[in-house]
């Protein structure tokens, strides 16, 4: 089996995320350790702050197995940390980018490891309680001919999390997710699926179970963020949340004004009569918490009531367990500069953000498509401007040529005519519009002639969209959009094991801060 090539890729996002990962504007984030002393001593910081009996606590959330709880426990008996990142409940697990954190969360935590001494367990926040059901409820994959987006046959109002959103029929849906991964080499991806996902699970229970049977074996602990022992542990930081929430309002406005003053977009929108915490409606919706309603519920809401918003999740991981970083996208990124504002109201530690690893995968078919289509993959990020080379290049010379000549002939008798025209007998304006009449009916030529070639060339045009949906489905990057479950069912542990060891070179990065500036273009490497 000829493996596919692992492509790091830029990271991206707004001027705000990019300035984040340089390591700018300090102001608004924990400034990252550079080089292995440095994080030798942030890290003695973290784990000085930690209770000892965290994962007692949390335990009931976490259920660990195997490599996960090994790994777990090492970091308890060495007096250790985690490194941590998560993602929402999604169907099938979401797209490549889940992945893609989870293992580069896990080689971070073998880099520190291995160059500090102290023991890091890698941990990924499964967000069964996220309610965002439209951005939950698809899967796409790449078929011939483009994408589809496989979605679940039920719909679900705004405001109720994925652990209570049932998946009737769903197993229709695993068995088109087995039609668009081929030829399995690795079956074990496709039965996590199949054991998972039934009409008789939730979308959040599926997700959980499905992504702890593929991370935990690799050494990932999966945390359930709906589990009643995680939200038991967070219960002291949100009632605090609840009971100051007037102050941590005020300083999210003032860190929202701050950030738009420096001529940056804050990546949430500041509301100013809302607190960070959720509370559970009896109508099983979340809602946030109004600031009138705040301080009553500070001590009279039960905790299983009770969640934490985006602004306030990455503080609540902080506070129960000791996290020395979160792996975090773009988006995070961008956010993180208001979450210091509320750990600061809240007299917690702020919790260091880190660019994730981001990556292509380039399977062998799709660049051998690529080599007969003749393009790179860059240029598949405009797959209409490939199209229509295509088509160019496709048409028969004399018809391209009759077309040139028309063009230049046209051009020259319209400047001859200009000429002899001393004496205006017709206004310039008027043979200006002439010339792009004309020239406009000759475009519309061009592209008659285009379309009737992408039609002939129905196989070429077929092929640009597979390549261009494997690559850039909805000119997005691969990791946004796609699936990764069929990446698994193809290529199995060996696809790990590439990429575990491609993130391990971004991890470097991080630790090192000499081996590449973090977030620059680096050369593709296989």
């Amino acid at each position: 089996m000829t493996l596919p090539r692992i492509i790091t890729e830029e990271l991206g996002g707004s001027p705000l995320a990019l300035a984040a990962q340089r390591g700018e504007l300090r102001q608004w984030y924990v400034e990252r350790p550079r080089g292995v002393a440095a994080w030798r001593a942030y890290l003695n910081d973290v784990r000085a702050s930690r209770s000892d009996d965290w994962l007692r606590v949390l335990a009931p959330a976490f259920d660990p197995r195997g490599a996960a709880a090994e790994r777990l426990q090492r970091v308890i008996d060495g007096d250790g940390v985690v490194i941590s990142t998560g993602q929402q409940a999604a169907l099938f697990g979401g797209p490549l980018y889940t992945l893609v954190k989870a293992i580069g969360a896990l080689a971070l935590a073998d880099v520190l490891e291995r160059e500090t001494g102290i023991a890091v367990a890698p941990v990924f926040w499964a967000a069964t309680d996220d309610s965002d059901f439209d951005e939950a409820n698809g899967a796409s994959v790449v078929e011939p001919g483009g994408v589809r987006t496989l979605r679940l046959a039920t719909s679900y109002r705004s405001g109720i999390p994925m652990n209570d959103v049932r998946m009737p029929d769903v197993e229709q849906l695993v068995d088109r997710l087995a039609e668009a991964c081929g030829s399995a080499a690795e079956p074990r991806a496709l039965e996590l699926v199949r054991q998972a996902y039934t009409s008789r699970a939730t979308l959040g229970g599926a997700y959980l179970r499905q992504m702890r049977g593929l991370l935990e074996p690799l050494g990932v602990a999966v945390l359930d963020a709906s589990n009643g022992a995680l939200r038991r542990a967070a219960k002291p930081l949100l009632s605090r949340a609840l009971g100051e929430a007037a102050a941590v309002e005020r300083a999210l406005r003032q860190r929202y004004e701050a950030i738009r003053a420096a001529g940056y977009k804050p990546q949430v929108e500041h509301l100013a009569d809302l607190s960070l915490v959720f509370s559970g409606e009896p109508s099983g919706e979340k809602r946030r918490v109004s600031l009138p309603d705040a301080r009553k519920l500070a001590t009279t809401a039960e905790t299983a009531a009770l969640g934490a918003n985006v602004l306030l999740r990455p503080v609540v991981e902080r506070f129960i367990m000791p996290s020395a970083g979160y792996v975090a996208g773009p988006g995070e990124l961008a956010y993180f500069a208001q979450v210091s504002a509320a750990a600061d109201a809240l007299h917690v530690p702020a919790p260091l953000a880190l660019p994730r690893w981001s990556a292509t995968i380039l399977e062998p078919r799709i660049e051998r498509l690529l080599e007969r289509i003749g393009v790179s993959r860059e240029e598949l990020r405009d797959r209409h401007a490939v199209e229509a080379r295509v088509a160019r290049e496709a048409l028969p010379s004399e018809i391209g040529d009759g077309l040139r000549r028309l063009r230049r002939e046209l051009e020259a008798n319209l400047a001859a005519l200009e000429v002899a025209d001393r004496d205006a007998l017709v206004p310039p304006a008027s043979l200006q519009g002439l010339r792009r009449s004309l020239l406009h009916r000759i475009e519309r030529t061009e592209r008659r002639y285009a379309a009737a070639i992408k039609r002939r060339e129905t196989g070429m045009m077929r092929d640009i969209a597979t390549a261009s949906g494997a690559l850039f489905p909805d000119g997005k990057p691969q990791e946004r959009v796609l699936n990764f479950v069929p990446f698994l069912a193809r290529y199995g542990t060996p696809l790990l094991d590439l990429m575990r060891a491609e993130a391990e070179r971004h991890a470097s990065a991080l630790v090192n801060a000499n081996s590449f500036e973090v977030g620059a273009p680096v050369a593709e490497r296989v």
